[in-house]
C-alpha cells in the first residue's frame, strides 16, 4: 500500500517534481488546499482552512500518513497545527513561530549565538514617534516581523527613507499581519513577544558585507544535519534583490562548517524538531565573521532544481522521509551537472508589460540547455507595480533553472537564454 502524503499549497510545477522522485510510487499526493486558493487571493484564508482541513481529512477514506508543505507563509505555520490534530510526526508550533516571528527569533539567536547576531529592535510603524523612538545609526534594514521574499523590507539611510519606509509598511502589513497574529494567538506567547505582533517591524543593523548562503537541512529526533549549502547572489544598487541562487556553494569549507556548527546549536536551542529547515548566513571575507540572517522552517522549492541537477534527486525527498520518520539517505553528486542555479530576472522600475516570450521561444530554451526549467512571471498587460510579494526595489519577471559543467559555462548559458526570451516592457520614460 503507498503511503497518502497530504499537500498543503499544491501546484502543478512541484507536483510534477514529486512524481518524478525515484520512490514516487510509493505515495500517492493528495492536495488538501492549492497553492492558488491559500496563497494567491489578496488575503490568505488561514481560519478558514484551518475549520474546513480537518473535515477534509477525516471524510477522506485511507490513512492519512503524512501532512507536508513546501511553501512559507502561511503554510509553514499551518502545517505543525495540522501534524499534531492528526497525531502526526512534526515541529511544535511554537518552536515554528519562534523561528519565523523575526523578532522573536532574534532574542532566542542573541541566547546562543550573540556573534553572529546584528545589532536589532522592535518597531512600531503606527507610532507617531517611531523615527524617535529607533536607537540604530543609519542604515539599518527595517522590515516586518513577518513577511517573505523581503515584502516590505526598506534599506534606511536618513530620516527621509524611513518615514516613506513607514508609510508604505502602515499601508501594506495587514496582508500578512491579521493570519499571523491569527496563528499566533494559537499559543501561549511570552511576555516581552505578546505586544511585537504581526503589525510590528524590526530594525537590524546591516549585515549585507560579504558573501551569502543557505544551508539546507533536517532535524529528526533531536539531531541536526545539513546536506547542502547554496550561494545567494544578490544585485541592484541597494544590493537588496537576488541574481541567482546556485548549487553547490563556493564558500571555504571552514567556513561552511562553522556555519553548521552554528545551526546545529541555534536549532537545538529552539527546540525545533522532526522537519527540514533552511538558514540564511553572511560571511564577510575580510572579517572573516560569520551572520545570521534568519531561518525558514521548510526546505526551499527555489532549491528543488538545484539538487536535481547536481545530486540526482529533489530534496522533495527529504521533506518527506522526515514527515513518515524514515532516515534520509539523499545522494551527493550524482546529478548530471556539477553546478545550477535559480536565475531571476528582474526589473528595477514599475512598467506595463507589453508583449513576453510564448510557448515557442520558452520550448527553444528548452531543447537548446538540457534541464533547462522557464517559468514567466508576467502577462501582456500587467503593471509591475501590481505584482504581489515583491521586495521593494524589483519585479521577478521571470526564473530560469539551468545546469552546466562549470561556473564559465553556466553564466554563459544564462546569457545566451536571456537572449531568446523577448520580454517588450514599456516604462515611464522609455521601452525596453
Amino acid at each position: 500500500m503507498g503511503k497518502n502524503l497530504f499537500i498543503v499549497g499544491l501546484d502543478s510545477f512541484h507536483l510534477n517534481q514529486l512524481k518524478a522522485l525515484a520512490r514516487a510510487r510509493e505515495y500517492r499526493f493528495i492536495s488538501l488546499i492549492s497553492y492558488k486558493d491559500i496563497k494567491c487571493g489578496l488575503r490568505f484564508p488561514v481560519r478558514e482552512f484551518l475549520e474546513q482541513a480537518p473535515r477534509l481529512l477525516a471524510d477522506y477514506p485511507g490513512r492519512v500518513d503524512a501532512i507536508v508543505g513546501y511553501w512559507d507563509f502561511p503554510v509553514s505555520t499551518l502545517l505543525p497545527i495540522l501534524q499534531k490534530q492528526q497525531g502526526l510526526r512534526g515541529p511544535s508550533l511554537e518552536a515554528v513561530l519562534m523561528c519565523e516571528h523575526k523578532y522573536w527569533s532574534r532574542l532566542k539567536q542573541q541566547e546562543i549565538i550573540p556573534e553572529s547576531i546584528p545589532a536589532f529592535e522592535q518597531v512600531d510603524p503606527f507610532d507617531p514617534e517611531a523615527l524617535q523612538r529607533c536607537s540604530l545609526d543609519y542604515p539599518f534594514w527595517l522590515k516586518p516581523v513577518k513577511s517573505v521574499l523581503s515584502h516590505l523590507g526598506f534599506l534606511i539611510r536618513d530620516e527621509r527613507e524611513f518615514e516613506t519606509a513607514l508609510a508604505r509598511i502602515r499601508k501594506g502589513i495587514a496582508r500578512y499581519a491579521v493570519p499571523f497574529n491569527y496563528i499566533l494567538n494559537r499559543i501561549e506567547i511570552p511576555g516581552e513577544i505578546k505586544a511585537v505582533d504581526g503589525y510590528r517591524c524590526i530594525a537590524e543593523s546591516l549585515i549585507s558585507a560579504g558573501l551569502q548562503c543557505t544551508l539546507e537541512g533536517y532535524v529528526q529526533d533531536g539531531e541536526v544535519h545539513v546536506y547542502g549549502i547554496i550561494d545567494s547572489i544578490r544585485e541592484g544598487e541597494q544590493q537588496s534583490s537576488f541574481s541567482r541562487y546556485q548549487y553547490p556553494s563556493s564558500l571555504p569549507q571552514q567556513v561552511q562548517q562553522r556555519m553548521i556548527v552554528a545551526t546545529q546549536k541555534l536549532i537545538k536551542h529552539l527546540a525545533y524538531d522532526t522537519a527540514p529547515f533552511n538558514i540564511e548566513f553572511y560571511w564577510d571575507d575580510r572579517r572573516d565573521s560569520i551572520s545570521l540572517l534568519e531561518i525558514n522552517t521548510r526546505i526551499s522549492k527555489s532549491h528543488c532544481p538545484l539538487f536535481k541537477m547536481v545530486d540526482g534527486e529533489y530534496h522533495h525527498e527529504v521533506m518527506i522521509d522526515v514527515a513518515l520518520g524514515i532516515t534520509p539517505h539523499f545522494p551527493y553528486r550524482q546529478g548530471r551537472f556539477a553546478t545550477a542555479a535559480k536565475f531571476m530576472v528582474r526589473c528595477y522600475r514599475d512598467g506595463t508589460v507589453l508583449s513576453i516570450p510564448g510557448p515557442e521561444e520558452v520550448e527553444r530554451v528548452r531543447e537548446r540547455f538540457a534541464g533547462a526549467e522557464v517559468q514567466i512571471n508576467v502577462i501582456p498587460g500587467m503593471r509591475l507595480s501590481k505584482m504581489r510579494d515583491q521586495d521593494s526595489y524589483s519585479y521577478e519577471i521571470a526564473v530560469l533553472f539551468m545546469g552546466a559543467d562549470s561556473h564559465e559555462e553556466l553564466l554563459a548559458n544564462y546569457c545566451e537564454a536571456l537572449t531568446m526570451l523577448p520580454f517588450h516592457i514599456v516604462h515611464d520614460e522609455e521601452s525596453i
